[in-house]
């Protein structure tokens, strides 16, 4: 996605403007702005001044805002009416208010939030593209696409279209050192790894596809991730990121290490000791690690947790049992 220049074609509207920059008035226009922002459904949002006040409509967008400092004053929620762990502590230290769960959208507290910016998901079950028109009528909206990109990209793309292009920089760079210093610390075992959202019998069980970002930012850390086989696939329509396999098709995979999503040690345990799993090469070597609690969304917060529990399994000996 890209952001392009303002344009100002208009005489009546560039000599308004340099009227006002004339008379030194403090609402002209700074450099840079307005912005178009080029909307991931392909339509664009001129964005006329830096945003005060922000209204994320997307509880998986807003971790994004927050580790760049954007002025965030209410976000969505999940369903369950609370925002997401990782990065609670800092929504509450920020005053954050808590707008409407996902998958619902309340109007009338969007024009109370008072909003000079409202950014939309594109997809996902917090998206409320459904209201754009409404939302529209409210403030300036853009539209991000969060699935089908890493939170880098994602920030980088919120930055320029925030003026917050110094502070992503920062946030990236401080996370750059942050896997460096990772890798550093870590003996990774040998051959490949793949990463499993865990349900069990009777239902889905995704497998991450080397393309998404769980899986590129494992790789950052030195893994080689496995591919599931895409004939697993259900018929449903999921993103690339995942193949939603079926419980059975879990006996076909190879690697020698596995990572559960949103795992806790009960989790673990479960998969370990699955009758139908025991013959997974990751199983026989007890080589199966929790990615962390807030992993199926990864964030910067979340990704920092994750390079964390990376750091903490495999810092040491390379053949160390963790």
């Amino acid at each position: 996605m890209r952001l392009l220049p303002g344009k100002r074609r208009h005489p009546v509207l560039g000599f308004l403007l340099l009227l006002a920059l004339l008379m030194g008035s403090g609402q002209g226009f700074a450099q840079g702005w307005p912005r178009a922002f080029h909307n991931a459904d392909g339509s664009f949002t001129q964005v006329p001044s830096p945003p005060g006040r922000i209204l994320s409509t997307s509880v998986s967008v807003t971790g994004t805002l927050l580790a760049i400092d954007a002025p965030v004053v209410a976000s969505a929620t999940a369903v369950n009416g609370q925002f997401f762990g990782q990065w609670v502590k800092v929504a509450e230290q920020r005053n954050i208010a808590k707008a409407w769960p996902a998958g619902s959208v309340d109007l009338e507290l969007a024009y109370a939030t008072a909003p000079d910016l409202i950014v939309v998901s594109i997809n996902g079950a917090d998206s409320s593209r459904a209201h754009l028109a409404e939302l529209r009528a409210i403030a300036p909206v853009i539209i991000v696409n969060y699935g089908n990109q890493t939170w880098q990209a994602l920030a980088r793309e919120l930055g320029a279209a925030l003026g917050l292009e110094a502070q992503v920089e920062r946030r990236i760079g401080g996370f750059d050192s942050l896997l460096t210093n990772a890798r550093q610390q870590i003996h990774l075992p040998d051959g490949q790894a793949n990463i499993i959202n865990f349900n069990g019998p009777g239902t889905v069980n995704p497998v991450a596809t080397p393309a998404s970002v769980h899986a590129r930012l494992l790789e950052s850390l030195g893994f080689s991730i496995e591919a599931p086989n895409p004939a697993w696939q259900s018929n449903l329509t999921r993103s690339g990121d995942f193949i939603w396999a079926e419980y059975e098709n879990l006996t076909q995979l190879t690697a020698g290490t596995t990572f559960l999503l949103s795992a806790g040690d009960v989790r673990i345990n479960e998969f370990l000791h699955d009758p139908l799993l025991q013959r997974l090469p990751s199983v026989q070597q007890h080589r199966v690690y929790s990615l962390g609690a807030h992993a199926f969304r990864v964030d910067y917060y979340s990704a920092s947790e994750m390079v964390a529990d990376i750091v903490r399994h495999f810092a040491g000996s390379p053949t160390q049992e963790r």
